[in-house]
């Protein structure tokens, strides 16, 4: 869709031409505003960027899967409806993927550059952006390699305690998946959790484990295959955010006084203390998925399979999120966003993709195109009106927003998409049928959505 220009002629400032900031370029000057888009190449290129092109690839050139029943297939198919750029040329350079969406790389960039090249409202310019700019609007879409002058201007302007500089994610599980014959819910000494939740006595599963059990656990964990550290990824490590495979290697019997400890834990099968606990702590407000405290992790995908499966309870665990360790600079954006993902601490400067806490290329564009919507919205003189929390991007709006413990970035899961209400005496679909009615619900509501918001 093309708007006839803008009768307030405000020039939008975006820095950064990766997936977010074209996105969000696109979709603002579809809308009849003139943006600037800066973007440092081929000035100067981050340590993982090797072409010249916007909307660059820098890892897999795979877009994960295209099943409506996959989460990410859900928002592919939103972005899609939308009128995503990015969604549009990935189509446009697709390559053989099986059941996933992959591209062909070059191709790929050079269709996104194309298009925002040659846009009337669009002008590209080449150069670094050492500070917050004074312009207002302007949306930082820097991404997780943001250079180091701009991110310590944004942690002047956050505070250091809410901008990190690497990500330290545990597992996800779906709670469908768990051996609830094994395991049970309580906290530490009847206690709801670290941060006095409202679950109460049940705001932690317990993964029970014996003497055997764990010193095999804890091997495992010291013998996993792990994943190397890049050129530019220096392991530094926060000692309250350690790898768990890392304070295995420390001693037998670190994790044991570590996330592991059984303290304030009866088991009720047994009336006992067990020897050591793994413990998940509830994702979302529906409870349809777990995450392993203190468990994050630079093991291979498939190694944390092996190893996580060894855990009493879950043999037969659904990852919905795998764990990782790597650089990543991004803000607490639940403290830190007010509404339209505009930064609290400075009005008028929005973030936008992996900078703002969201995982992946695809979150990474609909982070693009989601702020520049609630942008437009903004400079129409309208009400922010975000897509409902039924759908996929309003799901990813629900985890930029979402109050947490300890917040890291993700990518979408169904965990963060409203679950199906219950009516009275009514069972609960099985997970695939109820994965499907989640997806039918989302696009009917994103169509409608979109149809009051263009």
């Amino acid at each position: 869709m093309q708007s006839s220009p803008d009768p307030n002629p405000t020039e939008i400032l975006i820095v950064g031409g990766g997936l977010a900031g074209s996105e969000a370029a696109f979709q603002l000057a579809e809308r009849g505003h003139a943006v600037r888009l800066v973007e440092m190449k081929p000035h100067k290129r981050t340590p993982a960027q090797t072409g010249d092109g916007l909307a660059e690839l820098v890892c897999s050139n795979s877009l994960r899967g295209a099943a409506l029943g996959n989460a990410v297939g859900l928002l592919k198919e939103e972005l899609r409806r939308a009128g995503s750029l990015i969604l549009r040329c990935a189509d446009l350079t697709a390559v053989p993927a099986g059941g996933a969406l992959a591209v062909d790389r070059e191709r790929f960039s050079a269709e996104v550059t194309r298009a925002l090249s040659a846009h009337p409202r669009i002008t590209i310019e080449s150069r670094e952006v050492t500070a917050i700019p004074a312009e207002r609007p302007v949306i930082l879409a820097t991404g997780p390699l943001t250079t180091d002058a701009l991110a310590a201007d944004l942690e002047r302007a956050v505070g250091a305690e809410h901008l990190a500089y690497y990500d330290a994610i545990a597992p996800i599980l779906s709670a469908d998946s768990l051996d609830w014959d094994k395991v049970w819910k309580q906290s530490r000494y009847g206690k709801g959790g670290e941060a006095e939740s409202e679950g109460g006595d049940d705001a932690y599963v317990n993964c029970p484990f014996d003497e055997a059990q764990y010193r095999a656990f804890v091997r495992a964990l010291v013998e996993s295959e792990k994943v190397p550290a890049r050129d530019f990824e220096e392991p530094r490590y926060f000692e309250g955010c350690l790898p768990c495979e890392v304070m295995a290697e420390r001693g037998e019997m670190t994790l044991a006084f570590g996330p592991m400890k059984p303290v304030g834990l009866v088991d009720p099968r047994t009336d006992k203390r067990p020897y050591a606990v793994v413990q998940l702590r509830q994702e979302d407000e529906a409870g349809t998925a777990y995450n392993l405290v203190g468990f994050q992790t630079r093991m291979k995908y498939g190694e944390q399979l092996r190893v996580f499966r060894m855990i009493p309870g879950l043999e037969e665990a659904e990852f919905l999120r795998m764990g990782s360790v790597h650089r990543n600079t991004f803000v607490n954006a639940p403290e830190q966003l007010g509404p339209g993902m505009e930064l609290l601490a400075r009005p008028g400067v929005f973030l936008a993709g992996q900078i703002s806490g969201v995982e992946g290329y695809v979150e990474s564009a609909a982070g693009g195109l989601l702020c520049g919507l609630l942008l437009a919205q903004r400079q129409r003189g309208e009400t922010l009106r975000p897509p409902p929390p039924t759908t996929a991007l309003g799901g990813l709006l629900t985890h930029l927003t979402r109050k947490q413990p300890r917040y890291q970035p993700s990518n979408i899961t169904w965990a963060h998409v409203a679950p199906l209400p219950l009516e009275d005496g009514q069972r609960k679909l099985r997970k695939r049928a109820r994965y499907d009615a989640m997806a039918e619900r989302a696009l009917r509501d994103i169509d409608a959505w979109l149809a009051t918001h263009p």
